[in-house]
């Protein structure tokens, strides 16, 4: 089971304990037998082209600094993914993007802080200016003989697919 940061039951404040809860073990309240169901982080990034390069930032921050990867950050909760998706796209690179299809959707954590689930969509470059901020030291585009060392299975794998031409990649 993934680490536990919930040690005390949301409901009464009880501790909790590692029980058999609907199919396999889960966090179950000694007092009320309430079980924690933990949810799973979900990330949306951007795969955004312009003249036959595509965008990427430099990681500012482990893990990976100094690694490239998509733009591309945490869904807030209640927050639409393909919203959050431009959000991070603008915060880290300067750029608004129209977001439109899902181009894939990755799973499995790669680190502690991770995403358990990634879902990369198509954006379409609308507006602004090219800067990093937020967590990327450097924003740029990269044509696909010109990709720099990446971070994250996710990028890999879409930047992978999208210097193969796919055709449902841009």
């Amino acid at each position: 089971m993934a680490e536990r940061l919930i040690r005390f039951c949301l409901a009464c404040g009880q501790p909790l304990e590692e029980r058999p809860s609907f199919g396999r073990l889960r966090p179950v309240c000694t007092g009320c037998g309430r079980t924690h169901f933990v949810e799973p982080k979900v990330a949306a990034g951007v795969l955004a082209t312009k003249d036959g390069a595509v965008l990427l930032v430099q990681r500012a921050l482990e893990p990976e600094q100094g690694r490239w990867t998509l733009p591309a950050g945490f869904v807030d909760a209640g927050e639409d993914a393909r919203q959050a998706a431009a959000r991070e796209c603008l915060e880290e690179t300067g750029l608004e993007v129209a977001v439109s299809e899902v181009l894939d959707v990755y799973s499995g954590r790669e680190h502690a802080q991770g995403a358990d689930i990634v879902i990369v969509f198509h954006g379409v470059i609308r507006g602004g200016s090219l800067r990093p901020g937020d967590d990327a030291q450097s924003a740029a585009f990269f044509l696909p003989d010109q990709i720099p060392p990446l971070a994250f299975e996710a990028t890999r794998r879409s930047i992978e697919r999208w210097q193969g031409g796919s055709p449902a990649w841009p």
